[in-house]
């Protein structure tokens, strides 16, 4: 899962298109001034407007004008002005009607795309459940304060910047109250469930002990350059804004989802049970996967694909020699001592920077680019590994932020080698920091269209990534092809199991009893994962309907282009337009093979 993109509020969405390769940069602003100025204009005052409305968004891709700003975005108030927003960019750009190329006509059609889902995603009151134990602000706010996330800190203004950030978290916490008080009101409240795993998380930043709180770390990790006069000023000021401040708000919150949410909440697992619930699923299934598919279709799609695999399954087990049937090799990897070889958290982490080293001689002969973007890879903060999955957090569009392989290691020697290979693939390269990296460094789009995505085209191609470990030195251990398996077994259970989730009645339960008969998972990572799903509908299901859909493109064209075929500029096409629904992609690669 990529933490950048991933679109934590159906209000952070974004596609984008290119019909063409990548054109001479001069020549494209030639053609935007000759042939299509106001629309390139009309772009370039969304994305000024939406960073300034969206100030959070702008610091995460490397833009400072608005790292002192952080609006309460779950306000009745602020949905309002996103809508009017919206709404007026919307009417402005449908006004845009003379002669425009053929790549504007796309771009425009699609801009005009993002602003009505966005619009449509305003009508569901999903700011009544604010804050989640998977995805929510009260776990990311805590990631920026701590130095380790996209907020800077490397100047006095930087310091200043995140104080005013502090001072206004407040604002925030009474706001979710307030909408959670709503929702126990209107019966829009989270399964009791997911808001019990919030309270051990809330506690983690309720320190007695300001200077031992995560928001204090930036104090104690000061640049030399700062004058003492400057280090005074700041611990001082940080430390009234964490006891004033943070300590109280995070407080609050504790305080009223253990008095008076838990109780209220509600006891079903699906999102079906919530007013409106059915239609904000299928909203959701469009929103996650770019498609029009209905809940059944994924849902039977979902056990194809786990039979399909299962049997797959059985013949790598018959390879390693293993007697028993497929469970007990579930069983055989998840207990015995040979997969779990690590001491340290360290050795985890260089396990993981071997396997970089495999792979990246080979990277050149799948790839035609790669990335300029620098790659490092981190263990999770404690404070949020509990709760986290492994997962990457995309560098800043000018390079002075790396994109970051997060690692969540709460004890390394229950840390199961099993499919770590698979896992950096995906997380890391040539997964999301390749797509990600390479749409933000491209200059030819513009600028909205480098830093917006759909969950189906990136977690599919990340998934998709995963199949080309051969090709790249990996998968030569039968348990890592193994594990290869069990993470697309984990991608086709999720089609099953969200879908039965919101819309068949199956129980948090027979959810985590389904996963486990079916994949090598321990209970406690299953409860997480289906947890997850109860959280986020419909995300899951983004990852396999996206990767079936590169698949199918990719054989197609091997089939209809014979020796003109060459995988390294199929992958080109697949990355060089950015971000894009899945039925616009298809179209795209339709103009790539009738140029060939």
């Amino acid at each position: 899962m990529f933490k950048q993109y991933k679109p934590k509020l159906a209000l952070i969405l974004g596609i984008a298109i290119s019909f063409f390769c990548a054109c001479d940069a001069s020549n494209n602003q030639s053609s935007k001034k000759e042939i299509s100025k106001p629309l390139h204009d009309l772009f370039d005052q969304y994305w000024e407007q939406k960073m300034k409305l969206l100030p959070l968004e702008s610091t995460a891709i490397g833009d400072t004008n608005y790292n002192d700003m952080m609006p309460v975005t779950i306000s009745e108030s602020y949905r309002d002005t996103l809508k009017q927003f919206y709404k007026r960019i919307l009417n402005e750009s449908e006004k845009i009607d003379f002669s425009l190329s053929d790549e504007d006509k796309i771009s425009k059609e699609l801009f005009e795309y993002e602003l009505k889902i966005n619009l449509e995603a305003l009508k569901f009151p999903s700011h009544l459940m604010p804050i989640n134990q998977f995805w929510s602000f009260t776990l990311e706010f805590p990631q920026l304060g701590s130095g380790s996330g996209n907020q800077p800190f490397k100047t006095p203004r930087d310091y200043r910047n995140f104080l005013a950030r502090m001072q206004q978290f407040p604002a925030y916490a009474n706001a979710a109250i307030a909408n959670m008080k709503k929702g126990i009101e209107t019966g829009y409240v989270l399964p009791k469930v997911l808001a019990l795993k919030m309270i051990p998380q809330l506690k983690q930043v309720i320190t007695t002990d300001a200077t031992q709180n995560i928001f204090f770390l930036p104090i104690k990790n000061m640049p030399l350059t700062f004058t003492q006069k400057e280090k005074d000023s700041f611990k001082n000021a940080y430390q009234f804004a964490i006891n004033m401040d943070i300590i109280p708000a995070y407080a609050k919150l504790k305080t009223f989802i253990e008095k008076e949410y838990i109780p209220a909440c509600r006891e079903s697992h699906g999102i079906s049970s919530l007013p409106d619930g059915k239609a904000y699923y299928q909203f959701l299934i469009k929103l996650y996967t770019t498609t029009e598919l209905t809940p059944d279709s994924i849902y039977q799609l979902g056990l194809q694909e786990v039979a399909r695999i299962r049997t797959e399954m059985e013949k790598v087990k018959v390879e390693t020699g293993f007697t028993g049937s497929l469970e007990a090799f579930f069983e055989f990897m998840n207990r015995d001592r040979q997969f779990y070889p690590f001491k340290t958290a360290t050795a985890v982490l260089d396990s993981f920077k071997a396997i970089q080293k495999i792979l990246d001689p080979q990277l050149s002969s799948l790839f035609e680019s790669s990335p300029k973007t620098p790659f490092e890879i981190r263990q999770t903060e404690a404070y949020r590994a509990a709760s986290a999955s492994a997962e990457y957090n995309a560098g800043s569009k000018d390079g002075s932020r790396p994109g970051i392989f997060y690692v969540p290691i709460l004890d390394p020697t229950q840390f199961n080698i099993v499919g770590m290979e698979t896992l950096f693939l995906h997380e890391a390269i040539p997964g999301h920091h390749y797509q990600i990296s390479l749409q933000q460094e491209n200059t030819s789009l513009p600028t909205f269209r480098k830093f917006l995505g759909y969950s189906a085209y990136a977690e599919g191609w990340a998934l998709y990534t995963e199949t080309l470990g051969k090709s790249l030195g990996l998968y030569k251990n039968p348990y890592q092809y193994f594990g290869h398996l069990s993470d697309a077994m984990h991608r086709a259970i999720r089609l099953v199991v969200d879908v039965a989730i919101h819309t068949r009645g199956m129980s948090r339960e027979e959810a985590i009893t389904y996963m486990m008969s079916n994949e090598r998972i321990t209970e406690p990572e299953a409860s997480a994962e289906i947890e997850r799903y109860m959280a986020i509908p419909g995300q899951a299901l983004s990852y396999k309907i996206g990767q079936l859909t590169l698949m199918s493109l990719k054989d197609k064209y091997e089939k209809q282009l014979g020796n003109r075929f060459k995988l390294a500029a199929f992958h080109t096409q697949l990355l060089n337009g950015g971000n894009m629904p899945l039925q616009v992609l298809e179209k795209k690669l339709e103009l790539w093979a009738k140029s060939l």
